[in-house]
């Protein structure tokens, strides 16, 4: 894989506009994941316990699950769980109701899962590492919006390792439980604000993508440590588009995530560093994950 490096000149200018793209560590299709023998699965055992999730920035994937379906609707390289392992802490899922089972999608295409299979996976993953949360988004899709949140509280039941209700928890409250975030239908979880404007995940030129996300982290940042979650979705598609028509979410985040890698850094020597709440990325490598992780240290 080749790297494009910056030079000098743009790495001591922080501006968005001058910020760089290029293919390297902050992109990967790979479907292996090697993480370094020094790293440490449970990066959230270093959080405080009397901090709240508002006051974290943490990484996520958008459409979690899409790793089926073609050029067009493919989001993700890594499996469920190798995306935890490398230290994802935000879920993206859109669910479709048939016959009393919910299942996870992309648009049309079945994504080889259902929720009560992720929600699995999610739980053995918090079995062995008990100092993490994991916060997911449902969002409802297709017919019966509405019947989903029934459907999940039935599926969770009494488990006191879920957390369902509105109140914004600290990360002591929530170690080794599955977080949910409610927006629209679904009303299970923490209240979620979602910093995107209508149209912000359609691409026809990336340099408006790199704007966008920089008007969708400002007001992540500044509404960090209140009562509700912030997501932003650094993800984009061309596809539907006809100047964008051959920019997948692949190709997107070819480009685009080395620059909000780039973009991120600059906070570093802030004391302290801002918070960004969830970040959301499609194929996002592990330096670029460890990059948002570490915006949480200061």
């Amino acid at each position: 894989m080749k790297v494009v490096k910056c030079p000098l000149f743009f790495s001591v200018l922080f501006s968005a506009a001058f910020l760089c793209h290029g293919k390297d560590v902050y992109f990967s299709d790979n479907t292996n994941l090697v993480l370094p023998d020094s790293y440490s699965v449970g990066w959230m055992a270093a959080v405080q316990d009397f901090r709240t999730l508002s006051l974290l920035s943490i990484p996520g994937t958008h459409q979690s699950m899409a790793l089926y379906g073609g050029p067009e609707a493919e989001c993700q390289a890594l499996s469920l769980m190798d995306q935890l392992r490398a230290g994802i802490r935000f879920l993206d899922l859109r669910v479709f109701e048939m016959e009393n089972t919910l299942y996870v999608m992309h648009g049309v295409m079945y994504q080889h899962s259902t929720l009560r299979e992720v929600l699995d996976i999610v739980k053995h993953f918090l079995s062995k590492f008990k100092t993490e949360a994991v916060l997911i988004r449902v969002k409802p899709h297709f017919f019966e919006k509405n019947k989903v949140s029934e459907m999940v509280q039935s599926l969770i039941g009494n488990d006191p390792n879920v957390w369902v209700t509105s109140g914004m928890p600290t990360m002591g409250q929530v170690r080794g439980k599955i977080v949910f975030l409610q927006k629209n239908t679904f009303t299970l979880g923490i209240p979620l604000i979602d910093t995107a404007e209508k149209n912000s995940d359609e691409v026809t030129d990336v340099k408006d993508k790199d704007k966008k996300i920089v008007q969708q982290m400002n007001r992540a940042s500044a509404a960090c440590g209140g009562d509700n979650a912030l997501l932003t979705y650094t993800s984009g598609t061309g596809f539907g588009t006809f100047w964008g028509m051959f920019l997948t979410p692949k190709r997107v985040a070819e480009q685009v995530n080395p620059w909000v890698n780039q973009y991120l850094r600059q906070f570093y020597p802030n004391h302290p560093r801002p918070c960004f709440g969830i970040v959301a990325m499609d194929f996002p490598g592990f330096d670029l994950i460890q990059t948002i992780i570490n915006l949480n240290w200061w």
